[in-house]
């Protein structure tokens, strides 16, 4: 049974620290790993993501500041996110793509930054 298991989210104050993990199992041929948010009222949107290969790419409002690093012998993706904003204020989702196609999404984190 595939499970995508996410941690690591909470309650910050702006400019503090946290660090996403989410660890995959039963997926056959993982290829991408990444992080998507949405917050209230927002569609899902890309934050960052990594492939097999390590190549990385992130969106342009947290370049600079969050980090996607990947332990493939553990199939787990972490998201390091410093200097966090109110508005990076959303349910922060994993995501894996698999080679044949298939793709896979975790059940969310909240993460809240207050001002």
């Amino acid at each position: 049974q595939v499970q995508l298991v996410e941690s690591g989210g909470g309650l910050v104050q702006a400019g503090g620290s946290l660090r996403l993990s989410c660890a995959a199992s039963s997926i056959f041929r993982i290829n991408a790993m990444g992080w998507y948010r949405q917050a209230p009222g927002k569609q899902r949107e890309l934050v960052a993501r990594v492939t097999l290969d390590g190549s990385t790419n992130y969106a342009d409002f947290v370049k600079g500041r969050f980090a996607i690093s990947r332990d493939n012998a553990k199939n787990t993706v972490y998201l390091q996110m410093n200097s966090l904003k109110p508005e990076d204020t959303a349910v922060y989702y994993c995501h894996v793509d698999a080679f044949f196609g298939s793709n896979y999404w975790g059940q969310g984190t909240q993460v809240t930054v207050s001002a």
